[in-house]
This record gives structure tokens, C-alpha cells and sequence, in this order.
């Protein structure tokens, strides 16, 4: 193990080096990329020297002679040594964990009403909310890249796209279906209502990461609906393209123009094909991405936002989270930190780390 972890640490020298390539100086993406890291990396170079530096305190043991004060202050130091070489071999195996190649890239959000009529719209424009609340608190760019209002308020679904170094590491666990707990307003004699929305996050799929054949899509155009301003309920602007091979459809019909929606309709089918891949081949491999945490499965209830009792329910970890009203203003980064850690657990113990 600790011949791995220092290859990790020169693996961290070799990306100092290469920040000073004039080709990376070019590319702030790659900047970025390298950037983060490193300072992943980082940590482990001191635990690796405070490792190093517990051996010598025992094997110093052997090289004090005869003189026996000395050899007393040598067995003590190397008792402290011997205590802490666990804790520190506990923290540098989690730098063996497999990094999801994924982890780094930007978001596309797919919010879904469920059952549950309006209180489902109203949840589902909840949710949406409260991505976005804590994208903004973590810095990234948010667009919204089609939205279908529902009748009486809320929304029935919407697609988001959240572009940040790391918003797909973060944010990948968040897929499945949420349920919430609480009276609706159109309530007359106070009783709790369930009512669901399904959340999917896809990580964001370049024309490089996913060749997709001109002649595999139907595309058709057609009059936009909903309010938009002059022009977009007055020509065909909306478009929806079908991938034939796999019977995925996308609609977009929010920009006037035809083509802007066409560009939108495709950025959210390479990414729905990508992660369709992405899980064929962590099935074939028997990878932890299809395993309980982050499988992206929509049809999984994996959260229960209780109103009525302030708690929040996290079914894959059985942990209960309180402050519901902040969390449902984007203030969600203990619950990710509880996916995080599970989900590295579940690696290292895969990997019998």
C-alpha cells in the first residue's frame, strides 16, 4: 500500500510540472483540472512524511546502543509511533479509492413532478430551487435549458444545466425519487400529504464523449406553447429530436430561435446517452457505480422531506437530517458529505483496503 501512495505523491510533482507546459497554460479548463489535483493530493505528502517519520522512530530503537537513558526516550517515542502508524495508514487508504472520471465534469438537472398532483409541481419547483441555491453558493453557472409550468403553480418538469469544476461529484447521488411529507395549503382538515418528484443527474456529455449519427435522429419542429414573448408561439422554434436506436426523446422550445433550441435538445441527449453508457459498462464491470450509492436510478425513493417534523430522510445512508426549511434553501453540504463518505467506504471496502 505504501509504495501505491508514493506514486501518488509523485504523481503530484509530475502535475506541478506540468502546470509550467505552455499547452496547459493555454487551456484554463485544464488549468483547473490539474489545479484541483493537486490539492487532493496534497494532504497525503504530509501524512507520507509523518509516516516516514514514526519508522525511524522505531527502527531508531535498535540504533542506541548500550546507553540505556537514550534507549528509554527511543522506546517511548517509538510506542507514540507505533499508536499513530493506523491512523495514519487509516487516512492515506482513502487516497486508493478509484477516482469517478466523471467526478469533474458540469451537470445536466432534470427535475420531474411525480405523484401527487399540484403538491408534486409545487415540490418539484421546490427542488429545482434549492439546486440552484446551492449551485450559487458554490460559484457555478446555471442555465435553464427547458422548463414545463404546471397549471395551478410549480413546475411539471425542467432541465437545468449547472457548470462547475466538480458539480457532477457533488451532485450525483441527489438522483432518484424525493418524497415530501406535509399539509398542502389546499388542505382543509390538516392532514399530511405524500407526494414525489424524480430528480435525474447526468454528467455533462461532449460531442467528443458520444458520437451520435446524423441519420439515428428525427428531427421535427413545431409551434412552441406557454407564454415567451413576441415570436415564440408564433413560429416553429421548438424542436424535438428523437434518437431512433434508443427511442430517447428531447424537447426544447424555450429560446425563439430554432436553432439555439436544436443546440440545447442535443446537449441534453448526448448527456442522456452518455450516462446511459456510462452505467451499461459500470454493469458489466460490476463497478459500485450501478451499487446503491449514485446509481442514478430515478425509480429509487431515496429521500423523504418531512415538513411536519422538520427531518429530513436519507434512505441509502438511514440517516435523519434536521433544519428542513435551510436545507431546502440549498443548504445540503452535510447530507452530501454523508453520500461522499458512504460511498468511499463502500469503494475501499471493494477494493479490501
Amino acid at each position: 500500500m505504501i509504495e501505491k501512495l508514493r506514486a501518488l505523491a509523485k504523481e503530484r510533482l509530475d502535475l506541478q510540472n506540468q502546470m509550467r507546459d505552455p499547452s496547459v497554460l493555454a487551456n484554463p479548463k485544464e488549468i483547473a483540472r490539474i489545479g484541483r489535483r493537486i490539492a487532493e493530493l496534497e494532504p497525503l505528502e504530509e501524512l507520507l512524511k509523518e509516516y516516514d517519520a514514526c519508522t525511524k522512530a522505531i527502527a531508531f530503537v535498535d540504533e542506541t546502543g548500550d546507553d540505556a537513558e537514550l534507549k528509554l526516550l527511543a522506546e517511548e517515542e517509538a510506542q507514540n509511533a507505533r499508536q499513530k502508524i493506523p491512523e495514519l495508514e487509516e487516512s492515506m487508504r482513502q487516497f486508493l479509492v478509484p477516482k469517478d472520471p466523471d467526478d469533474d465534469r458540469s451537470v445536466i438537472l432534470e427535475v420531474r413532478a411525480g405523484t401527487g398532483g399540484e403538491e408534486a409541481a409545487l415540490f418539484a419547483a421546490e427542488l429545482l430551487r434549492m439546486y440552484l441555491r446551492y449551485a450559487e453558493e458554490q460559484h457555478w453557472r446555471t442555465e435553464l435549458l427547458s422548463k414545463a409550468d404546471a397549471d395551478t403553480g410549480g413546475i411539471k418538469e425542467a432541465i437545468c444545466r449547472i457548470d462547475g469544476m466538480g458539480a457532477y461529484g457533488q451532485l450525483k447521488f441527489e438522483s432518484g425519487v424525493h418524497r415530501v411529507q406535509r399539509i398542502p395549503v389546499t388542505e382543509n382538515k390538516g392532514r399530511v400529504h405524500t407526494s414525489a418528484a424524480s430528480v435525474a443527474i447526468l454528467p455533462e456529455a461532449e460531442a467528443v464523449d458520444i458520437h451520435v449519427k446524423e441519420e439515428d435522429l428525427r428531427i421535427d419542429v413545431f409551434r412552441s406553447s406557454g407564454p415567451g414573448g413576441q415570436s415564440v408561439n408564433t413560429t416553429d422554434s421548438a424542436v424535438r429530436i428523437t434518437h431512433i436506436p434508443t427511442g430517447v426523446v428531447v424537447s426544447c422550445q424555450d429560446e425563439k430561435s430554432q436553432l439555439k433550441n436544436k443546440v440545447k435538445a442535443m446537449g441534453i441527449l448526448r448527456s442522456r446517452l452518455y450516462a446511459a453508457e456510462q452505467e451499461r459498462l459500470a454493469k458489466e464491470r460490476g463497478d459500485l457505480r450501478s451499487g446503491q450509492i449514485g446509481k442514478g436510478d430515478r425509480s429509487e425513493k431515496i429521500r423523504t422531506y418531512n415538513f411536519p417534523q422538520d427531518r429530513v430522510t436519507d434512505h441509502r445512508l438511514g440517516e435523519n437530517f434536521s433544519n428542513l426549511p435551510g436545507i431546502m434553501e440549498g443548504d445540503m453540504g452535510d447530507i452530501i458529505v454523508a453520500l461522499k463518505k458512504k460511498e468511499q467506504e463502500e469503494r475501499l471496502a471493494a477494493l479490501g483496503a
